[in-house]
């Protein structure tokens, strides 16, 4: 028996196909029309129905260039269930190049959002109706915000067997347990009964090919596991649950010079930076508190009293954690010095 067409945004993708689509937004005072891009792959045979979604926050664009590759691999031709990709959810932040929409709320928590609630509640209905609602699991891509970057790694609900065993898959090496957050696209997608990750990695409005590339690497083998497309050997990485993680603030405003990269780890009372005045002169040093692994980072040498510096994850042995990104890192680092991106269908 033929599979059924697939309906969302008021059109009809057959199955074997795919097709591109805008999905309507309110406009702003300009009275230009703004749309939500969707891009489907419609397989011939039934399967899961994923959505992968991108720049929730405008200024995070690693995402973006993940989804064109996906959309670019030859595999995903293949496709069992269908694949949703957006890979501009904030329209309006991105065009401004920041994280928020024109009201200055945060779209990532404003679901399941309203129809007659804020500009962002608007938003976050459409996003939830015609997108989220149709889906069995999703993949959000994000990065670090406010000139900080992050080590790529996976936020999930580690309790739900399901989530776990998608996180794992991914080969990020690192997984947090992170906690849903009031109004977040995660929460909503939990009480809707889906199964979501959370992929942190790079900085806002960068390009970073090594985030990109694991970006990549993993979406394709979350595919793989839910059987959408064909299995094939993959690389195996330890992945390692963080027990909890914190921030290190700044103890004294000033420039900031930092001592670690991303991806060290560091020991208790490990000096990891310097912050002294403008002169050079009252130099503090910064200390991490705990023993792990630094996982984001401010890269903003300017700081002010209280700013958030360097995000420690820790867990029951930071040893094998090291190895285990080094091994992540040397996988996809290289043949990225020429600046070239491989074909995504080879990974």
């Amino acid at each position: 028996m033929e599979r059924a067409a697939f309906e969302i945004c008021g059109k009809t993708v057959e199955p074997g196909t795919r097709a591109t689509m805008s999905l309507p937004l309110p406009s702003q005072s300009s009275y230009t029309p703004l749309s939500m891009p969707v891009h489907v792959i419609h397989g011939k045979n039934d399967g899961p129905v994923v959505f992968i979604s991108a720049a929730i926050h405008g200024d995070e664009i690693n995402g973006i260039e993940i989804i064109r590759r996906i959309l670019h691999t030859k595999a995903v031709d293949n496709l069992k269930g269908t694949l949703i990709c957006v890979p501009i959810v904030n329209v309006y932040g991105f065009f401004n190049h920041t994280r928020y929409l024109p009201d200055r709320r945060d779209l990532n928590r404003s679901f399941p959002g309203s129809v007659h609630g804020s500009l962002t509640s608007r938003v976050a209905r459409i996003f939830a109706r015609e997108i989220v609602n149709k889906c069995t699991h999703g993949i959000d891509l994000h990065t670090g915000s406010n000139h900080r970057a992050n080590l790529p790694h996976i936020r999930a609900n580690i309790d739900s067997k399901e989530c776990a065993r998608l996180a794992r898959a991914f080969g990020a090496p690192v997984m947090i347990n992170a906690n849903l957050r009031d109004g977040s696209l995660r929460q909503y997608a939990l009480e809707k009964g889906l199964s979501m990750l959370l992929y942190e990695a790079g900085e806002g409005l960068r390009f970073d090919a090594f985030s990109i590339r694991a970006g990549v690497r993993g979406i394709l083998n979350v595919l793989r596991e839910l059987k959408m497309l064909h299995r094939r050997k993959t690389h195996e990485h330890e992945v390692i649950v963080a027990r909890s993680s914190q921030w290190v603030r700044a103890p004294q405003a000033g420039l900031l010079r930092m001592s670690v990269p991303l991806g060290a780890r560091v020991k208790k009372s490990q000096v990891i930076g310097r912050i002294a005045d403008s002169i050079g002169e009252n130099e503090t040093r910064v200390k991490s508190p705990v023993t792990g692994i630094i996982i984001g980072r401010n890269n903003l040498p300017v700081v002010n009293e209280g700013d958030a510096l360097f995000h420690i994850a820790l867990f029951s042995n930071a040893a094998t954690v090291e190895k285990a990104i080094e091994d992540f890192q040397d996988l996809h680092i290289e043949g990225l010095d020429s600046g070239d991106y491989p074909d995504p269908s080879v990974l």
